[in-house]
């Protein structure tokens, strides 16, 4: 009877494998290497690597050059007071002035009005000064009166021709009237001239209230601006544009 009953114990176990215990996992495959991707990948670095340099390499490359801080205008030459010191990258298709040769280019004159905020390059200045197509630069000796107190080069204004004429005093039918001196004044010889000089504060006219300037004009006005000054009937006045 106890062999009967160890017998029948053993019918209704599983018949199921027995799972492998933890340890025992099942082999995986070797990871496929793939040597031109890792290539790859060291190239860009490289090329990532060359190119910061490359990039610091042109930074550090810098030159010292003029920077105008005033306005200069045509004919007129560069002062110490117009200009400061910037640095930039080099470059040889731009042709910078270089601050080392400041005191050279200071005895060019500019070609044409050159604007506060420009990195100067060679090809705005000239030995001799050369006016714009045409226009003719005409001087004036103004009488105290005759200018804007802060005219200065660069303003914008118009000519006017002014004058005096005198008449002597006689008696019209006894009625004790005369004719004194009147002034007259024409129409504008000039509208939108430019004032290109100034006499500087040192000038001996600037003392006596007078001043001389010269004003950049259309060929066609410069004849008769030229004979008005000369008659000294000429004042100027600001006009919109400065």
């Amino acid at each position: 009877m106890k062999i009967q009953e160890r017998t029948g114990a053993g019918v209704g176990r599983s018949a199921a494998p027995a799972q492998p215990s933890v340890g025992d996992r099942l082999p995986t495959p070797p990871r496929e290497r793939k040597p031109a991707l890792a290539a790859l990948a060291v190239l860009l670095i490289l090329v990532g690597a060359l190119g910061a340099t490359m990039l610091v390499l042109q930074a550090g490359d810098r030159i010292e050059v003029v920077k105008v801080t005033n306005e200069v205008q045509a004919g007129d030459s560069l002062k110490d007071s117009d200009v400061t010191s910037v640095m930039v990258a080099r470059d040889d298709n731009i042709h910078y002035v270089e601050w080392s040769d400041l005191e050279t280019i200071k005895t060019y004159k500019a070609k044409s009005t050159i604007y506060p905020g420009t990195v100067a390059v060679g090809e705005m200045f000239a030995k001799k000064a050369s006016l714009p197509a045409g226009k003719a630069s005409v001087g004036l000796a103004l009488k105290e009166g005759h200018y804007p107190s802060d005219i200065k080069a660069g303003d914008v204004v118009s000519a006017y021709r002014v004058g005096t004429t005198g008449g002597s005093g006689s008696n019209n039918s006894g009625n004790g009237s005369g004719t004194g001196g009147s002034s007259s004044s024409g129409g504008a010889l000039v509208d939108g001239a430019r004032v290109n000089t100034v006499a500087e504060d040192d000038d001996a006219t600037v003392s006596t209230g007078n001043l001389s300037l010269t004003l950049l004009v259309d060929q066609a006005d410069a004849a008769a601006l030229a004979s008005a000054a000369a008659a000294g009937e000429v004042a100027i006045v600001h006009v919109p544009g400065n």
